[in-house]
């Protein structure tokens, strides 16, 4: 597939655009329209030039989608990723970014009415209390700035009401979970109106010990928001949002899958013969001691401002300031041994301000304006003990020192981010419109940080090395002074802090033309381009150019799509293809320190050359009252342009030249179906249900199945399965839908499946997801 098949594609749709605008329909019933500001204005779905999925809070709350991973039943295209270290990385048509420290900046960036999130780690609470949620693909950096270079996702709280209204809902699952919420929303006086809404989940383990009697799994989650609008006049408005969660929850263990020793094989130990984990989602372990477990917060609070200085212009406002902090042990290693576990603490202020001017004059809409962020990061990993790893020796087995089973890893970061930008919409009579977008964007990183001692083990080993090194070359010896940094810096054959500063700008844009010949048909063209931050890493480096950063990637999105609204309003087709050329994408590699005591280790690299195509589409239909299908699909092909020469998971030096990339299943289907039917003048009853499927990917560059050990790469490597997952669920509605009673099965044929697979210094694990839950939720509202 190459521009030429987009040529092809696009002469496809005009194609089937001819039988569209044949059957202009008048039916107000049927599919009905959504609403969204995709494009920082409101607008109908169907009438903006982007991919974008959309659905209600209703659909959501029916579907169960807590949180945003769960997004991948109604979005193809969409996957999320349980990483080994609690960050959850989220990937949108291929473009995705594995790297799991607390300050990894995301490519698809998800925003709170338009406030934004800019780290992945604080998105665990925008679920809550929903009108609805947006999901829009492909480069969004003229709107939506830097790290959306796979898209954006845009969650739109239930607004404050001029009435009053309240609603509760409370649920409970076969594993013993238990969730119940609210809201309550209304007038204060004639200016003002508030709603306040929170929920909680408790209780749940789900996952079990196969070597012990033991579980884990527990949640303990509080999230909740308070919203209050304020119109002192018609043409000036307010709104106030706070937002936070508590989350006390456990984390999740991994399942071994293998052993693969990083350091002697002779020191094993107990890891030689440990039994690897049995092929279900339940069954994993964990150091009992060191179970994994969080102790995080987070609160956000924004203002927007809008001011009509006309009927055609209004003046915005946004600003927002955010505060997180976590305190998590993670144990990943997949064993009840001291393999490996650490205890990370971070924290993240950040405050961003948005200040835009946008009306219509004539057929020219326009947005024009200017945006502030800057973030403070820090986190600090304190490993071990882990006196049970191979790793552990790699000194006394070397000659230079004693075993050392602790130590830690620390990053201070500071981000601050400058942009201007401009939107224009032309129309050009009644069924052409022109688009175009421009955004410069200026980016400055300041980062501190290195692997330092804890105790004097690691420091003693560091030392005897460097001087050993020092001795001959005719150098004075040094001493590393007990927890101080034992990052090497082989320029000067000492330790240090590493101290750099990235600064970069970039030039964001988009082009674009729809052709609109009836109200039910849209064909659009465009081409964009959008760039991700550079990043540094946070790895525990025995060398200072661990800690290089890399540059900042960028995305050429080449798009032609249609949609199409069909047989009276009772379906919609929507459907796209698209190529984007992918320039020094960010992956974490590995590099080999120098001196090289522990072999290649982790960085994060650019890949010069890289490419993404396929295409997608979403079918939605409404053929009788009440049953309601939407069925989506997306194609994915990825693959590394030239040659790329890199280290696998086990050190093996390869050229991963022609490689697809992670997390990336070349095939997505999700079909959704629901009938709801009367069964009296104010009973009603509902059955529906949902299917995703994903082909299989894998979790590394390169072939996953290449691995060291004959049993390891018997079970897959670090491949991540194709699997079907289907949920159902029936209820029954009282009192014209105000009182709700739903049962539901989600994994309904209890069906293994994974996220993830990774290599974990000595173990080689997986991260499941979740078994056959099955459960009742009840809802009222006022």
């Amino acid at each position: 597939m190459n521009r030429n098949i987009l040529l092809m594609a696009g002469a496809s749709l005009l194609a089937i655009s001819a039988q569209a605008h044949a059957q202009d329909s008048a039916s107000a019933g049927g599919i009905q329209e959504i609403v969204v500001t995709a494009q920082k204005r409101s607008e109908a779905i169907n009438d903006v030039p982007l991919s974008i999925t959309a659905a209600s809070g209703d659909k959501l709350r029916d579907q169960g989608i807590t949180n945003v991973g769960d997004l991948v039943k109604i979005v193809p295209g969409f996957n999320y990723t349980e990483s080994a270290y609690a960050t959850p990385v989220y990937t949108l048509r291929g473009v995705g970014f594995y790297d799991t420290s607390l300050a990894a900046k995301p490519t698809v960036s998800i925003y709170q009415d338009q406030v934004p999130l800019p780290f992945s780690i604080m998105t665990r609470g925008a679920t809550l209390d929903l009108e609805r949620v947006e999901v829009l693909k492909g480069p969004q950096g003229t709107l939506f700035g830097s790290n959306a270079t796979g898209g954006a996702i845009n969650y739109i709280a239930a607004k404050p009401t001029s009435t009053f209204k309240a609603g509760i809902d409370a649920g409970i699952q076969n594993f013993g979970e238990i969730s119940g919420g609210g809201y309550v929303s209304g007038p204060i006086s004639d200016t003002l109106t508030a709603r306040v809404a929170v929920r909680t989940e408790q209780g749940g383990a789900w996952q079990r010990s196969y070597t012990r009697d033991d579980k884990l799994g527990d949640r303990n989650f509080t999230t909740g928001r308070l919203l209050v609008d304020f119109q002192p006049a018609d043409s000036v408005r307010f709104e106030l949002n706070l937002n936070g969660f508590i989350d006390k929850s456990d984390g999740q263990a991994a399942q071994l899958i293998g052993v693969v020793p990083l350091g002697n094989p002779a020191r094993l130990g107990a890891l030689a013969t440990y039994p690897v984990a049995p092929a279900n989602n339940r069954d994993a372990d964990w150091t009992p001691e060191q179970a994994p477990r969080r102790d995080d917060w987070f609160y956000q609070a924004s203002l927007r401002g809008d001011v009509d200085l006309n009927d055609d212009i209004t003046l915005t406002s946004i600003t927002s300031f955010s505060k997180y902090h976590n305190d998590a042990d993670i144990d990943p290693d997949g064993v009840a041994l001291r393999d490996y576990f650490y205890n990370t603490t971070g924290k993240i202020t950040a405050l961003s301000e948005e200040l835009r001017l946008q009306g219509r004059t004539g057929g020219l809409t326009w947005i024009v304006g200017a945006n502030y962020a800057r973030e403070k990061t820090y986190q600090q990993d304190d490993a071990g003990p882990y006196d049970q790893s191979t790793s552990a020796y790699n000194f006394v087995d070397a000659g230079l020192g004693v075993p050392f089973f602790v130590y830690s890893q620390y990053a201070r970061q500071k981000f601050v981010n400058k942009a201007v930008f401009a939107n224009l919409d032309y129309d050009i009579g009644e069924m052409i419109t022109l688009h175009g977008g421009i955004r410069y964007t200026d980016t400055k990183i300041d980062f501190a940080g290195c692997t330092a001692d804890r105790g004097f083990a690691l420091g003693q080993g560091i030392q005897n090395l460097l001087n050993a090194i020092r001795g001959g070359a005719g150098l004075d010896p040094i001493s590393i002074a007990p927890g101080a940094c034992v990052t090497i810096d082989a320029s000067t054959l000492t330790a240090v802090e590493v101290q750099n500063s990235l600064n970069e700008d970039n030039v964001s844009w988009r082009a674009g033309v729809d052709f609109k010949p009836s109200k039910d048909t849209l064909l659009y063209a465009s081409v964009s381009k959008g760039y991700k931050s550079g990043s540094f890493p946070l790895l525990s480096a025995s060398d200072a150019n661990q800690f290089a950063p890399v540059k900042q990637e960028s995305v050429t999105a080449y798009e032609i799509g249609a949609k199409l609204t069909l047989l009276d309003r009772t379906a919609q087709v929507n459907g796209a293809v698209f190529y984007y050329d992918y320039s020094n994408k960010q992956f974490k590699g590995r590099v080999v320190a120098d001196p090289d005591i522990f072999g290649p280790l982790e960085a994060l690299v650019n890949v010069p050359k890289s490419r993404v195509q396929g295409a997608e589409i979403q079918l939605d239909l409404a053929p009788t009252d009440g049953l309601r299908v939407s069925i989506g699909a997306t194609y994915l092909d990825t693959k590394i342009k030239g040659s790329f020469v890199n280290y696998d998971s086990y050190g093996n030096q390869v050229d991963f030249g022609g490689s697809s990339f992670p997390y990336t299943p070349k095939y997505q289907i999700v079909i959704d179906g629901q009938y709801d039917w009367a069964l009296g003048e104010t009973i009603g009853a509902f059955v529906g249900g949902n299917l995703s499927f994903q082909s299989d990917t894998k979790a590394v560059l390169g072939d996953a199945r290449d691995t060291p050990s004959e049993e390891l790469t018997r079970m897959g490597g670090l491949t991540i399965a194709d699997y079907t997952l289907i949920d159902l669920r029936a209820g029954l509605s009282f009192d014209d839908k105000r009182y709700k009673l739903t049962a539901f099965v989600r994994n309904l044929t209890d069906k293994y499946y994974w996220s993830n697979a990774t290599r974990i210094t000595d173990t080689t694990v997986r991260f499941a997801g979740r078994p056959r839950t099955y459960g009742l939720t009840v809802s009222a509202s006022f």
